[in-house]
């Protein structure tokens, strides 16, 4: 497959009476927006802010984030299998509202949603605190079940994403960027001397409210397949789950993952990326072992020499990162298997809940038990009272003074394990 992705820059919005890109800034009609979003009778009211970086602006609880876009040419829809057939994505021509985001919040959903802040310390663990965001309040009616304020949600955001998306349909982008994968015996030909690496994706699946969907199907639904990179790169994968903030992969993470944007750099020069290996986090164990076999199956019979593993979510999930990297291992194929911490606000406790002598490659998100103290905003978008109760926060987060203190588990992409965050390591 070959996906063209056009990059439009955008470098600020602003509301107007015509939603529509002009010399780099997103115009948006508010009413129409709004219009474009509605209909759903689980929502009682639904707004929209803008909000850019360096403003002094929180946003809380943060359930989703979307990246604009519009498919201008080759087969599929945008978010197939709910806003458009369920056709293959994957190729043709993606035009992208690049720097522009659609960020959903409202009522807390579960327990886990995040913080976004635009400014101050917050600022430097989320990446969207760099990204102009349309933020789409959506606040739900009173009595709705958590998993159906979650759908209404997730398909506001959607709608939102292409509903903007559209108006850079007719743009020259700024940039485009062409990524390619072809068939495995054609790929395989191509580079005879190049080793083979795959990307084992593992899709957030554990339950109600813990989602990812593939092509509109719940992935805890599926057994372990082979997608196309730009399948993912394309919108096949979609987030709708409420796990914690800082390891969440929302749609937006899903829609640029820098392993695969990564892979694709040194793709025939040093290996061949042949693809990705999407499996699912189980709750049972019999499922957990069912996926891991399936997994290294498929990495055994594409004759990878290395494949790369991330994981979403921490302590459940821990186990399937460990049974896949201790089952493709054993296949005679090298792993790295990315995570992130849970190890204590000392930082001294066990990072991961399982591990393995061969999970001996490991990159890091960071420790998202760290503490941080947020201080008070001038502008808040949503409802600063979950903080006392999303995952991270605790009773007494939130200050009299309008501060909070919190572990980074409870920011945005702050310990992202597909590395979609801005922490590194430093060597003295």
């Amino acid at each position: 497959m070959r996906l063209e992705i056009g990059n439009i820059m955008i470098k600020d919005i602003q509301f107007a009476s015509k939603t529509e890109v002009k010399a780099s800034t997103l115009y948006i009609d508010k009413d129409a927006l709004i219009s474009a979003v509605s209909g759903d009778d689980r929502l009682k009211s639904i707004d929209v802010e803008l909000v850019r970086p360096g403003e002094s602006v929180r946003i809380t609880p943060v359930k989703d984030v979307v990246e604009p876009r519009v498919k201008v040419s080759g087969g599929g829809g945008i978010f197939p299998g709910f806003l458009s057939k369920v056709d293959t994505v994957g190729e043709g021509r993606t035009h992208v509202l690049k720097g522009a985001a659609v960020v959903t919040t409202g009522k807390i959903v579960g327990f886990q949603e995040g913080i976004v802040d635009m400014t101050g310390p917050g600022a430097d663990y989320t990446p969207f605190s760099k990204t102009l965001n349309v933020v789409v309040i959506a606040e739900p009616k009173e009595g709705i079940k958590q998993h159906e304020h979650e759908e209404a949600v997730r398909m506001v955001g959607f709608k939102a994403a292409k509903y903007l998306g559209e108006a850079g349909r007719d743009v020259e982008p700024d940039s485009v960027d062409v990524y390619e994968t072809k068939p495995i015996f054609e790929s395989a030909q191509t580079y005879p001397n190049l080793p083979k690496v795959a990307y084992v994706y593992m899709l957030q699946t554990q339950g109600l409210l813990h989602d990812t969907y593939v092509y509109g199907v719940d992935a805890k639904k599926i057994i372990p397949t082979l997608l196309y990179p730009t399948e993912v790169m394309d919108g096949a994968v979609v987030s709708g789950n409420c796990v914690s903030a800082c390891d969440k992969n929302p749609t937006y993470v899903h829609l640029n993952n820098p392993v695969i944007h990564d892979l694709y750099k040194l793709h025939g020069v040093e290996y061949n990326f042949v693809g990705v290996i999407i499996t699912n986090e189980n709750v049972y164990l019999a499922d957990k072992e069912r996926s891991s076999n399936w997994t290294a199956k498929l990495a055994e019979y594409l004759g990878l020499d290395g494949v790369i593993i991330s994981e979403e979510g921490f302590g459940n999930p821990d186990t399937d990162l460990i049974m896949n990297c201790k089952k493709i291992t054993a296949k005679g194929i090298k792993t790295v298997i990315l995570t992130d911490e849970y190890a204590g606000r000392d930082g001294a406790s066990q990072s991961l809940a399982d591990s393995d002598p061969s999970g001996d490659a490991c990159v890091t998100g960071g420790n998202a038990n760290m503490t941080i103290v947020l201080p008070k905003l001038d502008r808040l978008i949503g409802h600063v009272e979950v903080v006392d109760v999303i995952a991270g926060g605790f009773d007494g987060s939130l200050r009299a003074d309008g501060s909070i203190e919190v572990e980074i588990q409870a920011i945005t992409g702050a310990t992202s394990e597909v590395g979609f965050n801005k922490m590194t390591a430093k060597t003295y």
